[in-house]
């Protein structure tokens, strides 16, 4: 997949929108809820954002974590973006992880997102 456009029947799929955004949830979930936010034009990554977009970004993440609340009741939130092939990124179309946590989800959840680079979560 080159970018989220390609999905189909995209449209059936979007459970909230802003004006710049919107979202789905992950076709491979790490968890109950799991949403992607995505650009509504094709963009690279966060850095590729303009500051319009990234204002608007704020609202799609808060429109997502209400949407999730609706079925869900997470304990917490990771909400992570991949910037680059190195950083893990595979598809090169902005997408913003909202990702619900739930207790007992690990046995040890600190050091989060520092887990992306192995051994250095713990400290």
């Amino acid at each position: 997949m080159k970018t989220f456009f390609d999905i189909p029947d995209l449209k059936s799929k979007i459970i909230c929108e802003t004006k710049l955004f919107f979202a789905i949830y992950d076709a491979y979930p790490v968890s109950r809820g799991h949403l992607l936010i995505i650009s509504k034009k094709r963009k690279k990554d966060f850095f590729d954002l303009s500051k319009e977009e990234k204002l608007d970004l704020n609202n799609a993440i808060d429109l997502g974590k209400e949407m999730i609340e609706k079925n869900h009741s997470p304990d917490g939130y990771n909400i992570g973006m991949n910037c680059g092939e190195y950083a893990g990124q595979t598809v090169f179309h902005f997408h913003c992880h909202l990702i619900p946590r739930y207790k007992g989800d690990m046995d040890d959840p600190r050091g989060g997102v520092r887990h992306c680079v192995e051994g250095k979560g713990y400290y």
